[in-house]
């Protein structure tokens, strides 16, 4: 695969993909590639510059990943303490909790658990209101903090 940057009659720049370096040569001519902002279909290669890997655009890619896994944990805490805060731990009885709660047979409350693959089917199944947590995002139980 290579990548081209292009440029339309109308001064538009946009990039592509092509399989190899000798389709933008055969398509363009024939009017096959077309501008996404005009539909132009006057069509010439733009400048491109090279991309170096420099070691200081690597430390600079570096940070900004660890960066971003920062926030990515930070907002990843502050979903878990608002649930930990807002919604009550059932366990393995989460199946039997949400059933009750959504049958009227307990007070409607916040709640999270574990359940099988097969007991969220049968919930999903019933219309009961489910969706999964990923383990991020879920807090850790006190009884499983060990």
């Amino acid at each position: 695969m290579i990548k081209y940057n292009l440029i339309c009659e109308s001064d538009h720049e946009f990039e592509i993909w092509f399989s190899r370096s000798s389709d933008f040569d055969e398509q363009a001519p024939k009017g096959l590639i077309e501008c996404p902002f005009c539909g132009s279909s006057r069509i010439e290669k733009a400048i491109m510059a090279p991309n170096i890997s420099t070691s200081r655009k690597k430390t600079a890619i570096a940070q900004k990943k660890a960066d971003g896994l920062k926030m990515m944990n930070a907002a990843a805490d502050k979903v878990r303490k608002e649930i930990e805060k807002n919604c009550d731990y059932v366990g393995e009885k989460f199946a039997d909790e949400a059933r009750s709660i959504h049958y009227g047979e307990k007070p409607q409350r916040a709640i999270y658990g574990e359940a099988s693959p097969a007991e969220a089917a049968e919930l999903h199944d019933e219309g009961v209101g489910i969706a999964p947590l990923p383990d991020i995002l879920a807090p850790k139980p006190k009884s499983k903090q060990n």
